[in-house]
Formats: structure tokens, sequence, C-alpha cells
């Protein structure tokens, strides 16, 4: 029996194992409404659409599986994109479905016309009308297939009138629509890359989020070659955080031993990492990456050699290979280290530095302590991404969420539904700024309309603190009127909208607090007043920022003076 373009197209999606659409109606994607409603994919209704695109972006980012994300025509679709570059600059497959007008509509600037196809062309790997039924089952497998070998964002536009059409054929093919497979790395580059190893006095390792998976193989390779482990934001997660390997992150969310482990090392071995700040990394060129990424190998650090492979079995085959070396010294001098910045942030997390004020690293500890042992964070990005990033705790079987290489300000909530849309049962933690909230904090209804019990804690400091702290690295006065502003009551908010809400000023107050929150069976706010103008410890600082500190802070001294 024939079915619809957009039967069709439900049908795949189903076989394929999506198990929700987020988006907003329109008269355009009626057609596939129609054909949701009669599956068992899950309609979740957002309150914008890039609330949709971020919801799809944070669940394929999770599960590595394709997520779906819709808007209608025009501006319903054109509010997709931001969301969009969540996916693609994290490389997680999303396909994105644009409806449109019939098409004896197009050409003759009809109402809410747009060019779908060229709007997209930058975020997507893959983008393309349906113009016609016949067309479908291969466009339709073309544009999931491109979602997953990229990994990253496909998008389909859907005109009305193919949407509703007869299509005689299903979508060829089903079962090659899956994540692709581990990529095994040359035998003579790993040969090149033990003999390198083996030669080195101290090897440190880098570890990014390829590592997802290979924590077991991470601490035998660490044990082998007395290596200290590091790792990026994204690859956080990976290993519990009181794991005597695991010294800790590079850059600004990071400790001053990796820092000094990264730089100090005989050799480098970035394993499943892209890092972008190259300002962090050796220039002493014996750098050897790990990456099933060709074009990512080489572009960040002078690299020796590069191994394009996937890290488990890349990693698997250098425990075949490589000696084991005898010498601890380097390691444990990085230990020590460790063990130091570990004091210094218990000392900056502690309720008692103040009896009347909550510092934001006490919040960000504190969530991380009250935490299930398989919680999910999802961190927003600003100021509060370095309070999170450094004083959460992991458990090494929690998940950590956030805008890492994208670094969109807003994306928190509209991710954490989506990753709650999978498991309501899970716990799901948002930790933003307010600035961040505030962009997107309609889709807190979202969460309450659909029953998805995502707890969102609020640094509220009534101001972009994370501007100020980059205008004052420059030695730039920054700018209050444009970075402060004023805030809701975010409790009074979250009972508005029909969940829960907190505020709490007093430090005392904030465990049971968040306790309450946390132990709330739906969605919840709880804002935090923290103190606006602490600085963040941060590992490695240039000369020229420790003076550009030092003048904004003359500068911003004398203002208050004269009043300029």
């Amino acid at each position: 029996m024939s079915r619809t373009v957009a039967e069709a197209l439900v049908d795949v999606l189903e076989e394929v194992g999506v198990r929700q659409i987020f988006g907003l109606i329109g008269d355009s994607l009626n057609p596939l409404g129609d054909a949701v409603r009669q599956s068992t994919i899950e309609w979740v209704g957002v309150r914008h659409e890039e609330g949709a695109a971020l919801a799809a972006a944070g669940q394929a980012k999770l599960t590595g599986q394709l997520a779906v994300c819709a808007g209608t025509t025009g501006p319903g679709s054109t509010h997709l994109v931001a969301g969009l570059y969540e996916a693609a600059r994290d490389h997680a497959p999303v396909l994105a479905l644009s409806g449109e007008m019939p098409r004896r509509l197009k050409g003759i600037d009809y109402h809410q016309s747009t060019e779908p196809d060229l709007l997209f062309r930058d975020v997507s790997l893959y983008t393309q009308t349906i113009t016609t039924p016949a067309q479908a089952p291969g466009v339709i497998h073309q544009a999931i297939a491109s979602a997953y070998a990229g990994p990253g964002v496909a998008h389909l536009t859907l005109p009305q009138d193919v949407l509703s059409s007869k299509v005689e054929h299903a979508v060829p093919s089903v079962a090659t629509l899956r994540v692709r497979g581990e990529i095994a790395p040359d035998k003579h580059e790993i040969d090149a890359v033990a003999c390198r190893i083996d030669a080195a006095n101290s090897v440190a390792i880098l570890c990014g989020a390829g590592c997802r998976g290979s924590a077991e193989l991470l601490r035998d390779l660490s044990d082998r070659l007395k290596a200290p482990l590091v790792h990026t934001v994204r690859g956080k997660e990976i290993i519990a955080y009181d794991d005597r390997r695991w010294m800790g992150g590079l850059g600004m969310i990071g400790s001053k031993p990796a820092y000094n482990a990264v730089q100090d090392c005989d050799l480098l071995l970035m394993v499943g990492t892209d890092y972008p700040y190259s300002n962090f990394l050796p220039a002493h060129g014996n750098v050897i990456q790990i990456d099933e990424r060709a074009a990512a190998i080489g572009r960040r650090a002078p690299t020796a050699i590069g191994v394009m492979g996937s890290v488990r079995p890349t990693l698997f085959a250098l425990l075949q290979r490589v000696r084991q070396k005898t010498g601890s010294a380097f390691f444990e001098k990085v230990a020590r280290g460790r063990s130091g910045w570990d004091e210094l942030l218990d000392k900056k997390s502690d309720l008692m530095r103040s009896r009347d004020r909550i510092y934001p690293q006490a919040v960000a500890r504190m969530v991380s302590d009250l935490a299930k042992d398989d919680a999910v964070f999802v961190f927003d990005t600003g100021l509060n991404t370095l309070w999170s990033g450094n004083w959460i705790r992991q458990s090494g079987k929690q998940r950590i969420v956030g805008s890492f290489n994208n670094a969109a300000v807003g994306t928190a909530v509209g991710q954490a539904n989506g990753i709650q849309a999978l498991d309501r049962s899970r716990q799901v933690i948002v930790l933003t700024g307010d600035g961040g909230f505030n962009m997107l904090m309609s889709e807190f209804l979202t969460a309450v309309h659909h029953q998805l019990p995502v707890k969102i804690v609020i640094f509220d400091n009534a101001a972009f603190g994370l501007i100020t702290l980059e205008a004052e690295s420059v030695g730039i006065l920054p700018f209050r009127k444009a970075i402060e502003f004023t805030n809701p009551d975010y409790a009074a908010l979250g009972r508005a909208c029909g969940a829960q809400g907190f505020t709490v000023h007093d430090p005392a107050l904030l465990e049971s607090t968040l306790k309450e929150a946390f132990a709330c069976p739906g969605p919840a706010i709880v804002a935090c007043s923290v103190v606006p103008d602490e600085m963040p410890n941060l590992p490695h600082v240039e000369l020229e920022q420790v003076g550009g500190y030092a003048v904004a802070k003359i500068k911003e001294a004398i203002a208050a003076f004269t009043g300029g």
C-alpha cells in the first residue's frame, strides 16, 4: 500500500530509533504532524524553534544517535539555525526538517518565503529540498546517512503538497543508517608511536571527548607509561575526579599542575581531542595526536606523528607495543601539584568563607555533592562554566554536556530538555548564569508542559560576568550599563509556570534548598544569589593579562571615585 511522503519519513525515523521530534507545528508541517500522531514517536512541542534544535542537539550529543527537530515555513525554520550550530560544532547527528509552502507558490515572493537550502548551507553537511514524491525515499536516506557520516547536521525542506503526496517506494537500505564504526589505526604508525614513547623520559596524555568508552584503556596506558592523564572539558566526565591518574583539565577550566604537566613533559600524547587553545599546548613539537578525523590532526600544535584511528582500537594496539616505564618521578610531581590544587579548590568552595554571601564555587560544589551518581550535568556558557567545570567532582558515571565548541550563551535549558525526554527518571541538572537563562527562559515552559523534571540552578549575579572578566583581561573598563541587568524573581517565575521555584541568599540554607529542589517530582528552578565580583583561579595567565587586570582595576577605582 502506498504511503504519503510524511508517513514514509516517519516510518524510517521510527525504524532507526528516533523517539522524539522537537518542534513547533504549523500549516506546512500538518501532514508531518498527522503522521507522527499515528506513530510511536513523541512530538515535543517547544516554545521556540531554537529550543527544538537545542533539544535535538543535546540528545544527539549524549547518545550519538540521530535526533530530529522541525520548524515550519519561513521564520519557523530560520529559528532552528542558531541551535543547530550546537550539533554542527560538537559533531552530533541531527536531522532538521523545514516545512515549506506548496511548490506552486515558490518564486513569486509569497508570504514567509525563504530559500532554506541557502540558509542552512553553512550549518549543514547536507541540505536538500524534496521537490517530487519519487525523489523522497532516496533523499531521506541520503540525509540520515550524511548526519551519521559527519557526524553533524542534515537538513530537508519539505513542501506541504509533497508531504501529502503518495510515494510508491519505501526508503531504501535502512539497515545502513547507523552510527559509523571505529577506525583501526595503521600498524606502521603504531610502531612509530611506540618507538617515540619508549624513547621519552616523561609522557603526558591529553584526553578529549573521543576517549569516551576507553576509560580502562587510558588507566592501563597511564600505569604502563607512568603518565598523568589531563583532560579537556568535554573529556572531564570520562574518569572519576578522585582517580589519582586524572590530574584535571587544561586551560581556563583546568588546573595548574595539568598545565605544567603538558608543558614540562618530553612527549605529549593527544588522544581523541582537537583542543583549540594552542597557547596551552607545547611548542616543542614532540606531540603525537590520535584522532579518527584526518583534518583535525596537527592543526593545533606542532605535531611529530599523527595517527588516524579511533581511540579504543588505537590504545589497545599501543598497549600491546609500548614498554613498561619504571621511573615515576614525573607522575608523582604532577600528583603532588594536583593535591595542592585540590586543596585550593576546596577552600574556595567552603561555605564558611562568608556568613552572609554565597560564593559561586560553593554552589557548583554543593550541586556536585548532592547529585545522583548517574546524573547528567548541562553547563551553559559564561563565567558559570568556569565554576561548574572546575568545581564539579564527577563520578565517572555521570555525563557532562555543554556548548563547549560553539560556546553559545543560553543553550543549556534547551539541551537539557532533549536529554531529559530520553529518560524522565534520570536526574538532569542545568547549571547556568542568569544571562544565559534569560535568553531562552521560555524553554522552561517546554519542560513543564511535557513533564520533564529538569532542575535548573542559576548563578544569579545580575550581570554577564565573563564579559567583565574578558574586558579586564585586556585592560578595558567594563561597560557596566551593557553588562549588568535586572532579573525577575526566578522562584516566582518557576511557580507561575506551574513548577517549583526556590531562592537562596544565605550560605547556611544552600544545602537544604538544593536538596528540596532536587527532590521535586517535576521541573524546578533554584536561583542562587552569588558574589558578583569573584575571580576564578586561572591556572595560567599571560603577563599581558596580568597587566590588563591591573590597569582595568585602577580604571574602575578612578571611575568609582570620579563618577565617570
